[in-house]
């Protein structure tokens, strides 16, 4: 599919306002999904077109997007297949989370020049509402950026928070290990590990990576996994096992870290980034039964379910980052264009820290 942007002209775009000189916008920018990726997703996988502004109606508000959000996830919502969202049909614009301005509102609630956090797709406009989609409409709290808001306070943030601390639950003293380290959901899990009195272990790819997780995120020790082994660096570093796994990875990482778990330790099973693009089946862990001899347990989530108390983690989040407990690092490419490449960048591991994107100011 050809993702070329085409050519168009000023006055194709916008239509001049006589009694005030203003260059109006009309349109709207989208990218939609043309096809269901095989293998690694991509550019190819996405068409570009324009189209009419929505107008809001009563109770709803026009959003402009201003930053958009990239979630692993997001390569599973494009599957043809029952899950905790319906899949992005072919044709309809790819979802994503973002923060945005309101430009216009006919909800009483809220005003021209709010910043909001919706799911705004990946386009420049957005029509949203309370309590619509999987993010509703969120006024982002004084003195939060947009970054802030799409990372630690966001999707990223609160999956770390409620994934270690309600299926994880670790306890002052114990040892936590962590995949996808770099990553944002993962950077968070170390550093609210290290908050709680763990000792916290990452697994990363690179030394850039690796080296930001210790001296700057705090990590005790971090495993370079394209550069080293993993299983014999988990028995170097956690020399008493560990007691949580917070896997956002899955594959051989997932079975290298089961030969070294505690006697009643907890696997948070958060994402299996390694099989996303996989053109055939990932094949499973072979030792899943050293789970039964350890009394251990293995539990996924889907942090959808922990939306209704989310403001319970942002204040505990904020007061963290706020104490200087917990950083972020975001990863900020631009332009419109560059949208579906954007999203290539979690899979080849390119991010540092949560993956944005700057449509517009």
């Amino acid at each position: 599919m050809s993702t070329q942007l085409p050519q168009v002209s000023l006055k194709e775009k916008s239509k001049y306002e006589k009694s005030t000189g203003r260059v109006i916008v009309t349109i709207n920018r989208q990218w939609l999904l043309a096809e269901r990726p095989t293998g690694m997703v991509g550019p190819h996988n996405f068409n570009y077109t324009e189209t009419p502004i929505p107008e809001p109606k009563n109770d709803e508000v026009l959003v402009k997007n201003l930053f958009l959000s990239f979630d692993p996830a997001q390569r599973n919502w494009m599957v043809d297949r029952k899950g905790y969202l319906p899949p992005v049909a072919i044709g309809e614009p790819m979802r994503a989370g973002s923060v945005g301005q309101v430009i216009d509102s006919r909800h009483a609630e809220y005003q021209v020049g709010d910043l909001v956090q919706t799911t705004g797709y990946w386009q420049d406009y957005v029509v949203a509402a309370p309590g619509q989609g999987p993010m509703g409409l969120v006024k982002l709290p004084a003195g939060v950026s947009p970054e802030m808001m799409l990372s630690v306070l966001g999707i990223t943030g609160l999956t770390a928070y409620f994934g270690l601390l309600e299926i994880g639950q670790p306890k002052a003293g114990e040892t936590v290990l962590v995949s996808g380290a770099a990553g944002s959901t993962g950077s968070f899990v170390g550093q609210i590990a290290k908050i709680k009195g763990c000792r916290v272990v990452g697994i990363a790819g690179g030394p850039d990576k690796c080296r930001w997780l210790e001296e700057t995120a705090g990590f005790d020790a971090v495993i370079d996994y394209k550069n080293e082994d993993v299983n014999a660096q988990i028995a170097h570093h956690c020399p008493d096992k560990w007691d949580v796994f917070f896997d956002n990875v899955g594959g051989s990482i997932l079975e290298a870290a089961l030969d070294h778990l505690n006697l009643r330790s907890r696997v948070v099973l958060c994402g299996s980034i390694s099989g996303y693009n996989a053109t055939t089946p990932t094949p499973g862990p072979s030792n899943l039964s050293n789970l039964t001899i350890n009394r251990a347990r293995m539990e996924g989530f889907v942090i959808l379910d922990y939306m209704p108390r989310a403001m319970e983690a942002v204040q505990e989040l904020m007061g963290w980052v706020s104490s200087g407990q917990l950083i972020y690092q975001v990863d900020v490419q631009e332009g419109f264009e560059n949208i579906p490449a954007t999203l290539q960048r979690l899979y080849v591991g390119k991010n540092l820290g949560k993956q944005l994107l700057k449509i517009g100011s």
